[in-house]
């Protein structure tokens, strides 16, 4: 059964936090808001986290993950980033976008795409993800907590605590969120390509 953390939306309890990130970095799968719905996280490094993520949603290991960043400096690390896109960034993140880069050799092969060899990144603009991120020393593997059936994120947390206690380690509560989805925009070539739109406003890519 997964501990269940009721945690302040906007000054999240720094002793909260810190267990979360202890439980990610022992191999714990969690659960947590982000500002487009819930989302299940793990170690970047983790093969086994990322299986039971695999699991729970129904989903194969050519699904498109994304890096959960809480800067700029951090995505560098593992996406490429040019100056054009760098100014995009810096000025709609943080935000509920998501950004494709092809990625750099520090990415684990397992977390990007395999034919384009891409990852998604994003700094989500939540109180309670980003006190968590600030306590990582790596940026969180991610994918949103859409269950096999579902079109959109789940936004209960004690839904969510009914459905999958038993799956996971630790299940932060945020209270109850929005459902729409993050804005794609694909950075990885020269042009820029909407992928899909979502919460995200479009207009400083257009």
């Amino acid at each position: 059964m997964s501990q269940f953390f009721y945690v302040h939306p906007e000054n999240p309890q720094k002793r909260l936090m810190k267990q979360a990130a202890e439980i990610i970095e022992k191999g714990g799968v969690i659960i947590y808001p982000t500002d487009s719905g819930y989302a299940l996280g793990c170690a970047i490094d983790d093969k086994n986290a990322l299986e039971r993520i695999c699991h729970i949603r129904k989903i194969d290991k050519k699904h498109n993950f994304t890096l959960v960043c809480k800067d700029l400096a951090e995505i560098a690390v593992y996406a490429r980033v040019d100056n054009s896109a760098y100014r995009m960034l810096k000025s709609n993140t943080p935000g509920p976008y998501t950004f494709i880069f092809k990625s750099t050799k520090d990415l684990p092969k397992r977390l990007m795409n395999p034919s384009k060899r891409t990852i998604g990144i994003r700094i989500p603009d939540n109180a309670i993800a980003l006190a968590l991120l600030e306590e990582l020393t790596t940026p969180l593997m991610t994918t949103s907590l859409i269950l096999p059936g579902k079109t959109s994120t789940e936004f209960d947390p004690e839904e969510i605590r009914d459905l999958l206690e038993n799956q996971v380690d630790l299940i932060l509560n945020g209270g109850y969120l929005g459902e729409s989805p993050t804005t794609v925009i694909d950075l990885s070539d020269d042009e820029v390509v909407i992928v899909r739109e979502g919460a995200g406003d479009l207009s400083p890519f257009q």
